[in-house]
């Protein structure tokens, strides 16, 4: 994918003096200028060679904020979540399962965010795992990994879960279990919603002490909890998971223009069957709702459950991989363990020089304006 005309990096940094007075606490303000330093000489950097004797090209690169809010830095980390997770997949079908908060918490998230959130977390695997012991419904012990996303496609609050779920169990004589119709069923989505719904409230009450109309208007409308089919084959489980663990509120490469002040992207809108639109709120206004994404520091936004836990994955995966046989993870090719050097494309990029936001010393700056002035 070619490189963004526009980032989001640009408008934080045309804004910097002001980013305090549109961030809601210090963790996001960090996270702002965090991304507004993101490759830059702020962050210092390093000065990298190449070792092909042919070409020992000398190059220029500044350091990355590693911030998980960052467009920049996102990339290699999803690739390599997806491989660590290829090798954990069950011969069996998955689903993509949402849980959705309604908008009428919104205000509680923004003032409690680490607290609804780990509510919403724990609630979800409550669900999935209260329906799953059921006899009725599965009889068996399920598992679960769950990512939190916080963003509508206008950046908008809009809280909920993407879960992917086994379509079965463990049974109590450690077998597995299909879920119904051979695994192609999960449970009845209408039925989880309510439960859904009535758990979340009673962990709300046991954490926040509000008056008794605030929880009457939760029960005013149904909550949505959504299962797709499940997916043709296991293969494609995690790589799709994958689109969704390491994303942020928006990408660069959604960002069609800068000018007059304005931030105008591109967003689905999903009522009207996934139309596309253009929206251009001003940079005050476009910052504001990207910070009401910034994760609380230390927050685990991807979590796993049951026997997708890592104290269950090392026994209880074996022996099911075992008992249906070894998923074959769809081919992809091999990482990139080396940096090539952009201008020879053959060598390989050595790191001869480190430094801080101070920026290299002054002959290897020269070095680089001479290496300019005779490609």
């Amino acid at each position: 994918m070619s490189r963004p005309l526009y980032q989001v990096a640009d408008v934080l940094e045309r804004n910097g003096e002001s980013l305090s007075e549109y961030a809601g606490n210090t963790w996001q303000l960090h996270a702002l200028h965090a991304l507004r330093k993101c490759r830059t000489a702020a962050l210092g950097g390093h000065i990298d060679r190449c070792d092909n004797p042919e070409c020992r090209q000398v190059h220029l690169s500044y350091n990355s904020c590693r911030n998980r809010h960052c467009p920049q830095c996102q990339g290699h980390k999803r690739e390599s979540w997806i491989r660590a997770r290829e090798g954990e997949l069950l011969n069996v079908p998955y689903f993509h399962v949402v849980f959705t908060l309604p908008d009428t918490l919104n205000q509680l998230c923004l003032y409690a965010p680490k607290q609804v959130y780990t509510i919403l977390f724990r609630t979800a695997w409550s669900v999935l795992q209260g329906f799953g012991a059921n006899p009725k419904f599965l009889g068996a012990g399920m598992g679960m990994v769950a990512i939190l996303h916080t963003w509508g496609q206008n950046l908008s609050l809009h809280p909920h879960l993407h879960c992917i779920v086994p379509g079965g169990g463990v049974a109590p004589n450690g077998k597995w279990k299909y879920a119904k119709n051979k695994g192609k069923y999960l449970f009845p989505v209408k039925q989880m919603g309510r439960v859904f719904r009535a758990r979340f409230v009673e962990n709300l009450r046991k954490e926040f002490d509000r008056p008794r109309s605030f929880y009457d208007k939760l029960f005013a409308k149904d909550w949505v909890v959504y299962a797709k089919r499940p997916f043709l084959r296991p293969q494609y489980v995690v790589e799709y998971l994958g689109r969704y663990t390491h994303k942020i509120a928006i990408g660069n490469h959604r960002i069609r223009s800068l000018a007059n002040g304005k931030v105008t992207f591109t967003a689905k809108d999903y009522r009207k069957g996934g139309a596309r639109s253009t929206l251009g709120p001003g940079d005050a206004e476009f910052i504001r709702r990207f910070s009401l994404h910034v994760l609380p520091r230390g927050f685990v936004r991807i979590r796993h459950y049951g026997i997708l836990s890592s104290s269950k994955k090392r026994t209880v995966l074996p022996l099911l991989m075992a008992e249906m046989g070894q998923c074959i993870a769809k081919e992809r090719p091999p990482p990139i363990l080396h940096r090539r050097c952009p201008k020879c494309k053959e060598g390989i990029l050595v790191t001869v020089f480190m430094f801080d936001g101070r920026g290299p010393p002054e002959h290897w700056t020269n070095k680089l304006k001479q290496q300019d002035r005779n490609p």
